[in-house]
């Protein structure tokens, strides 16, 4: 089939960068982001890095499986360990060891995973258990805390077992029945937390693992896996790009969990959420938490009708934008404000911020309340 004169000079053009720009001329649409990202790879001078003072590069690597298939994708990362000065590190342990590493370190060793080699695979692991176990120190015991004091709110008793008395409350119930000649409290109303059930809350993690939610996964991974530890709740971790992925089984290890990402690629917001659909028998007790900038490459409409008839059945559905503390993100902002009417706040949340958020939809607060209490803007409905 014969290729006509403008489509030659935009191949050209894209094969050759800005320089060809006068005589091939200009871009639009797509292949303005095909050219950004060729050109940051084949037409840049500077060396990158995989420390925190360069946060864009596991960007990158999400932003080529946007333009690419999955063949060309393979040869761009090989070359981006070449012509990026990743090869260096990547290749040897030891200058793997020597890098300070951070949240952006470990997305972008999980963006390479299938490109890093075997001698090398063991110390990104490492690297990456060295960071996870970090930030499981920081954030954990808030988490458990956070979720289990809601857990135990909110199936209090009148009838409480000794051990299981609050005591706190039940002074407070019964001030009126103090004795001042014996200088006590009756206790005519014992107040407790009631016997303990399994499985009080469903919660279900949907996370979109394309490029720009790089850092959400990681944070995502690791609460999903201390909330798996949590025995009043059933937790379920779901990851997807244009396919979905049910990582529950991982949960036990936050480390096999992130290596079983697949950072980058498109987005099927619609398929992952018919997935989690699946999942929830108890609509009136789960909470459905959705991290995505909601850049949807599949069918939006159904997407927001699924959501919908969530929340129109009982349950709880959160939109986090991010869970990460790189900023304001960047999302749909028409499709934000859409989930937002159907009832399902929608706003981007620090990792620090997230288990007070979860305790707030434990106890069905209401979360626009609660993201106005803490600064946080949340998406206005339509």
């Amino acid at each position: 089939m014969a290729v006509d004169h403008n489509e030659r000079l935009r191949r050209w053009r894209l094969v050759l960068g800005q320089d060809a720009q006068e005589s091939c001329g200009e871009l639009t649409g797509e292949d303005l982001g095909m050219d950004r990202v060729l050109a940051a790879l084949y037409s840049s001078d500077r060396q990158a890095g995989l420390g925190s003072s360069c946060p864009s590069v596991h960007r990158w690597l999400g932003d080529i499986r946007k333009h690419f298939p999955t063949s060309v994708v393979r040869v761009m990362q090989r070359d981006a360990l070449e012509r990026l000065g990743l090869r260096q590190m990547l290749m040897e342990p030891e200058l793997l060891e020597a890098v300070e590493p951070d949240v952006h370190l470990v997305a972008t060793l999980l963006s390479l995973s299938r490109v890093i080699p075997k001698k090398t695979k063991e110390t990104a692991r490492q690297v990456v258990r060295k960071v996870v176990d970090e930030l499981e120190k920081k954030l954990a015991n808030p988490l458990r805390q956070a979720v289990r004091g809601s857990l135990n709110k909110s199936s209090r008793t009148n009838r409480p077992r000794p051990k299981e008395i609050d005591w706190d409350r039940t002074i407070r119930k019964n001030l009126r029945n103090y004795q001042p000649d014996r200088k006590t409290i009756i206790a005519e109303r014992l107040v407790g937390w009631g016997h303990k059930r399994s499985a009080l809350r469903d919660i279900v993690l949907c996370v979109d693992q394309s490029g720009s939610m790089a850092t959400s996964v990681v944070y995502s991974g690791i609460f999903g896996a201390v909330l798996a530890t949590i025995r009043a709740v059933r937790t379920r971790m779901v990851v997807f790009d244009t396919a979905v992925v049910d990582l529950t089984d991982d949960l036990k290890d936050p480390v096999d969990l992130l290596f079983g990402t697949q950072l980058g690629g498109g987005t099927d917001i619609n398929r992952a959420v018919a997935y989690c659909q699946q999942l929830i028998t108890r609509p009136t007790q789960t909470i459905f938490v959705l991290i995505t900038d909601l850049f949807e490459g599949g069918n939006q409409a159904e997407m927001h009708g699924r959501i919908a008839a969530m929340v129109g059945s009982g349950v709880q559905v959160i939109c986090l934008l991010a869970l990460n503390d790189d900023g304001a993100p960047c999302f749909d902002e028409r499709s934000a404000a859409t989930l937002a009417g159907l009832g399902a706040p929608t706003f981007a949340c620090t990792p620090d911020k997230f288990p007070d958020l979860m305790a707030a939809a434990i106890n069905r607060h209401d979360l626009g309340l609660w993201a106005a209490r803490n600064d946080i803007v949340a998406a206005r409905g339509v």
